[in-house]
């Protein structure tokens, strides 16, 4: 047998000694995980060892997750691993998720809830798939209902949806029960399309757009029929979500928009169905301009941000005309100089950070032995790096001009103040050279991110040069 071989036996051999009380308490805890999304790795093995174990025993152990897994199950293409608090459409914070079944099983169907879960862990102990998902279909009907019975009752009382929200106990509440509704309304509509996508589309061009569009249009025409322009608009918002999700530039999504409408006009656009591709793209960015804040604010580098905020906005730009009185277009508008307000003061700062760690210094303010701070350097480094960053995507950012004259500004100091570094270093003494080294040393990384490696390796050798010659003058003093 082979060491993997060997290594599974062992598992299986220690999950069959557990107690049944442990066996339970094991499984309960890896099925909370993955309600919550934390996968383990070899988790679901271990949760299959588990239960036939149990079968073979005939244990009845307490099922605490099974179920609300299996009921959550249809969500998970819209799931996003975000604070539960976010905005963005068609999705659902995983996080949410623990809130919502526990509203549900002691709030709103706490005998349904109860009666099901024990006939749906009885069917998975037995193995009855076809009776599993059967049961799980019941629990779906009957929770929809119920919580469109919960909505109808709260209404728009303001008093009644706090206490709702409290029930919930969510931050989104209404939110997040509406998108339970939503998803689980045209559940079968959305797995159908799931199947039919592709697993990844590289380049979203005519030909898928055109098949993806078939897709949406045969199913469209379903609910037309069927009389409930809702279900239509709930299919379209989370079939979108869903195609977003295979797309490998999730900004072309609005291609299909565009090619709906038969025009890149948002008047247009906005009378089709395939509207809400656009709506979906604006919360996205509405959601990374939110992150990039919080990046910014906790110092953390956000050159990935930036490049999909640009990519979003151009992709918007490019592939429709948004008047800037549009609403479209004003919410565009709107993000972009967000992102240019969090933007600017970050990037004015760099030249005067640079010029702090750099500035020439007497020998009098030099603690000999001592070098600059490693941290503040790196730093310095990275602030450099996201000023290189905002130049190349300054365009959508509306950060431009401000971009162009700190650079501009970086690259004077940097020319300028190495050559005076290198003759400092030149001319060094003992107790100076290693701090005057250190400033060197920071000058050639700035260097590498605004002039590029070859101008770095110039510098490199300059400074070799410069302490050999300091050297050689300093011997030829001396003798």
């Amino acid at each position: 047998m082979t060491s993997d071989g060997q290594s599974v036996e062992r598992l299986r051999e220690y999950l069959r000694a557990l107690k049944p009380d442990a066996r339970a308490t094991l499984m309960a805890e890896l099925e909370r995980g993955l309600l919550r999304g934390e996968a383990v790795a070899g988790g679901e093995f271990v949760l299959e060892e588990l239960r036939s174990t149990i079968r073979a025993a005939a244990q009845t152990a307490p099922r605490l997750g099974d179920a609300a897994r299996l009921f959550f199950a249809p969500f998970e293409p819209f799931l996003i691993d975000a604070k539960a608090d976010h905005k963005r459409a068609g999705r659902l914070a995983r996080s949410s998720l623990v809130s919502i079944w526990e509203w549900l099983g002691r709030d709103l169907m706490p005998a349904e809830i109860r009666a099901l879960s024990d006939d749906i862990n009885r069917a998975l102990l037995a193995n009855e798939r076809v009776k599993v998902e059967q049961l799980i279909r019941a629990l779906h009907d009957r929770a929809v209902q119920r919580i469109r019975d919960a909505l109808g009752a709260v209404g728009t009382d303001e008093r009644a949806q706090r206490r709702f929200a409290v029930q919930v106990g969510t931050p989104r509440a209404l939110d997040d029960v509406a998108a339970v509704i939503r998803i689980l309304d045209v559940r079968d509509a959305l797995a159908d399309l799931a199947r039919r996508l592709p697993g990844n589309i590289r380049a979203f061009e005519r030909e898928h757009i055109d098949g993806a569009k078939a897709m949406f249009d045969s199913e469209a025409a379903a609910w037309t029929l069927d009389g409930n322009p809702t279900r239509k608009s709930e299919f379209f918002l989370c079939g979108l979500v869903i195609l977003m999700g295979r797309l490998a530039a999730p900004w072309q999504l609005t291609r299909i928009a565009v090619r709906a409408a038969g025009s890149d006009e948002t008047a247009r656009i906005a009378e089709t169905p395939y509207a809400a591709a656009v709506t979906i793209v604006l919360s996205e960015i509405e959601n990374m301009v939110g992150e990039l804040r919080a990046e910014l604010k906790a110092g953390r580098p956000v050159t990935a941000m930036l490049r999909g905020i640009h990519d979003a906005a151009r992709s918007l730009r490019n592939e429709m005309d948004l008047p800037p009185d549009s609403a479209w277009g004003r919410q565009l508008a709107a993000l972009r100089s967000e992102v240019s307000n969090l933007l600017r003061a970050e990037i004015e700062s760099a030249p005067g950070r640079v010029r702090r760690l750099l500035r020439p210094r007497p020998n009098k303010d030099i603690v000999p032995g001592s070098l600059l701070d490693a941290a503040d350097v790196g730093e310095v480094e990275a602030l450099v790096a996201f000023v290189n960053a905002c130049r190349q995507y300054g365009s959508e950012l509306a950060v431009s001009e401000v971009t162009l004259r700190t650079y501009s500004e970086l690259e004077h100091y940097l020319e300028t103040g190495t050559k005076v570094l290198l003759d400092s270093l030149r001319h060094a003494g003992d107790d100076d050279r290693t701090f005057r080294q250190s400033q060197v040393d920071a000058a050639i990384r700035f260097c590498r991110t605004v002039f590029g490696s070859d101008y770095a390796g110039l510098l490199v050798k300059a400074a070799d040069i410069a302490i050999q010659t300091g050297a050689s003058e300093r011997k030829q003093a001396r003798g």
